[in-house]
């Protein structure tokens, strides 16, 4: 299959030149070692995966020989299998100036980034890979937008298609996994069971000790179902059979897994009567249409959840933007004890960009009115709009605009 280009690569090279190990985590499957291999091509650096399982041994039982064998500069896969490596990369990085010299990769655990923390403070970078977004799967990975002014939007979306349903729910319900593009939906529905039965189950049973695995797998599919919402840990708990106590618990075992994340609400100490419990997102929103039982893209573009999945979507898309963007960026939501809510905020420079999401091709323009809440906070009040099925970019007023969905 022809390699995708990934938004993560100019961070990537960027950190690799300034630090001395960057490492990648993310959920299984995300493409972490095919970028990375990608980016090794004809560099001379030395690839090795904890995978086999002699050089794993050889690993945890000799790390000074496996570095005298396996050279630096050196690319090493799936790293939190050998956890002794790491106290030996220390000894090397401060042997030695030259940056770039470790580039590692490891799927995403609370256990991982201890380890690595606690042995390569201050000589490592870590960054985070997510399933495939739109704009890299329609091979443009360097078209993040920081401003949403008009004129960036329409700049965006000179190259690409007019905006469509039809298009937007197949992206949501096929997921980003790379190896499902251009999977059918019976390869892609024995794709999910195995990845779940082989990667998730597995290691939230190795990694994190979970013994219930019926209870755990039941807690995943409640998670699925409320997906977008407020979370709440007894409902979560009660739909899996545990206690409140145990599903915050396998919440931070799927967040640190990266299969979910918690969106957080905005607050500001000139803001009164903000709530403060974070909405719960699936990283791909593939996962969560397979564990809810959505059997193909018409049915979920026609189901009841149809608003919950696109919110998670964009949502994903945004926190995906966030994360690989130049910039330093905070993303939230907005939502008072009076019931007024705004779908997300972008908060850069100290200026709020707000979004509003709807399904709808002409949504009403009154929908950007609750944007004048934020003017209370002791930030300014930037460009954001409303994120929605229009064909095309249009201004709304002077900061805000109607934002096609597949520009994000």
């Amino acid at each position: 299959m022809e390699y995708i280009h990934r938004s993560l690569e100019r961070k990537f090279l960027k950190m690799s030149s300034a630090f001395k190990v960057v490492m990648v985590t993310g959920a299984r499957q995300v493409g972490k070692s095919t970028m990375l291999k990608y980016l090794a091509q004809d560099t001379g650096r030395t690839y090795v995966s904890m995978d086999d399982a002699d050089i794993r041994d050889l690993a945890e039982r000799d790390p000074k020989l496996f570095f005298q064998i396996f050279k630096p500069p050196i690319l090493i896969d799936e790293v939190q299998k050998a956890p002794a490596l790491f106290e030996q990369i220390k000894i090397i990085c401060d042997e030695s100036d030259e940056r770039g010299r470790f580039w590692l990769t490891g799927s995403q655990s609370r256990k991982l980034m201890k380890q690595a923390g606690d042995s390569l403070a201050g000589r490592i970078c870590v960054l985070k890979m997510f399933s495939l977004s739109e704009k890299e799967i329609a091979g443009r990975p360097d078209g993040i937008i920081s401003d949403y002014s008009i004129d960036s939007l329409i700049k965006c979306s000179r190259d690409i298609p007019a905006n469509n349903i039809l298009d937007v729910y197949t992206r949501i319900w096929e997921g980003g996994m790379p190896d499902m593009v251009g999977m059918d939906s019976e390869l892609r529905r024995e794709y999910w069971n195995s990845y779940i039965d082989s990667y998730l189950m597995r290691d939230a049973v190795d990694d994190n000790g979970i013994v219930d695995t019926a209870g755990f797998r039941k807690f995943l599919r409640a998670c699925a179902a409320f997906s977008g919402q407020l979370i709440n840990y007894n409902d979560l708990g009660t739909a899996a059979g545990v206690s409140g106590v145990t599903a915050k618990e396998w919440t931070k075992v799927l967040q640190s897994m990266g299969i979910i994340f918690l969106l957080e609400p905005y607050y500001s100490n000139e803001l009164k009567r903000m709530i403060k419990t974070p909405k719960l997102y699936f990283c791909d929103t593939g996962l969560c249409a397979f564990l809810s039982s959505w059997t193909s893209r018409d049915v979920l573009m026609n189901g009841a959840a149809a608003g919950h999945f696109l919110e998670n979507y964009v949502v994903a898309e945004m926190n995906r933007n966030v994360s690989y963007g130049e910039k330093e960026m905070n993303l939230n939501f907005y939502r008072d004890t009076n019931q007024k809510e705004i779908d997300f905020v972008v908060e850069t420079d100290g200026v709020l960009h707000p979004f509003e999401i709807k399904r709808s091709a002409s949504p009403e323009r009154k929908a950007i009115k609750v944007f004048s809440l934020l003017e209370k906070a002791d930030r300014s009040l930037g460009n954001g709009g409303i994120i929605c099925m229009a064909e095309k970019p249009f201004p709304i007023d002077s900061k805000n605009s109607l934002i096609p969905v597949n520009i994000l």
